[in-house]
């Protein structure tokens, strides 16, 4: 027996996402989590202590048989002493990744293998603020968007630290590092920012053979008025269904609940939900499994 969801459309406030962006993207990371990597998976750190001093980016550094390939947009980065400025940021020693100029650049990292976790502190440039700014993480796979997360400083000051970080269970083999905005109110900054310590943990072969619990996931692409998401669960599911922007921005909740074992199936109301056509994604995740869909809406 086929059971269908009629999902109501929101006030129009609830579809937006807020001022607070980086708790709208922590949000679209924890739905794109399948379950917890298994005790085999070994995070490998990059501390670029062994790097040769001065060198400009590009460069190439392998630990534990994994091998990242670094480099920049606009003037890049070298690798210098961490205590360069005549301090150390916290968390920071020996060498680490050093911007060649003033002037905003991208961190690019790319690696020979798949990866799930990715994290490298960082320290940006800016004196006595009272708030901070927003570093951005977007990662790939073969060149495909697979997800992205923000992080704000916790701790606002001089040269402030913190750890920009993402997992995707499906796995991606790309990062880009991003100074997404300033800090709302500091006027001392810099769009710069040192970056160190960067922690990576390869895909599985454990991690690639989840547990099978769906089956005949049907979505229909591209879309535009509504649209029809149909799939069978082989057992009784807690599952979560929503449907993301490409910032990570929720746009819709479409179902979080207890479904039976056999064929489901969810509306969703684009008018409603997404006015403007372009990609979106859709998420399920359940305690056994995690999918992320993309879809093409056309207006």
């Amino acid at each position: 027996m086929k059971n269908l969801f009629i999902i109501k459309s929101k006030a129009s406030g609830d579809k937006k996402c807020n001022a607070t962006l980086p708790a709208c993207l922590s949000l679209f990371l924890i739905l794109m989590l399948a379950l917890s990597s298994p005790s085999s998976a070994q995070m490998v750190l990059f501390d670029f202590d062994s790097a040769p001093m001065y060198t400009p980016l590009p460069i190439s550094q392998t630990v534990s048989g994994i091998t990242a390939h670094l480099s920049g947009t606009g003037q890049s980065y070298s690798i210098q002493a961490a205590n360069t400025m005549g301090f150390t940021p916290a968390g920071f020693a020996g060498n680490c990744i050093y911007p060649s100029s003033v002037y905003l650049s991208d961190l690019l990292i790319s690696f020979d293998q798949t990866l799930t976790d990715f994290s490298i502190n960082y320290s940006p440039q800016e004196l006595a603020c009272d708030d901070a700014e927003t570093m951005r993480i977007t990662a790939y796979m073969n060149g495909t968007f697979v997800g992205t997360n923000t992080r704000m400083t916790n701790h606002p000051g001089t040269w402030p630290t913190d750890t920009l970080r993402c997992t995707f269970v499906q796995g991606f083999d790309s990062v880009v590092i991003h100074y997404d905005s300033h800090p709302p109110t500091c006027a001392d900054y810099g769009v710069i920012f040192l970056a160190d310590n960067m922690r990576v943990t390869a895909f599985t072969t454990a991690i690639s053979q989840p547990k099978i619990s769906m089956d005949k996931l049907i979505i229909p692409n591209p879309i535009s008025q509504s649209t029809v998401i149909s799939f069978s669960l082989l057992q009784t599911e807690n599952l979560k269904v929503a449907i993301y922007d490409t910032k990570g921005c929720l746009l819709k909740n479409l179902f979080d609940g207890r479904l039976n074992a056999g064929e489901h199936q969810l509306y969703w109301d684009v008018n409603a939900d997404a006015p403007k056509g372009g990609v979106y994604f859709l998420s399920l995740r359940s305690d056994n499994f995690s999918r992320c869909c993309k879809l093409v809406v056309v207006k």
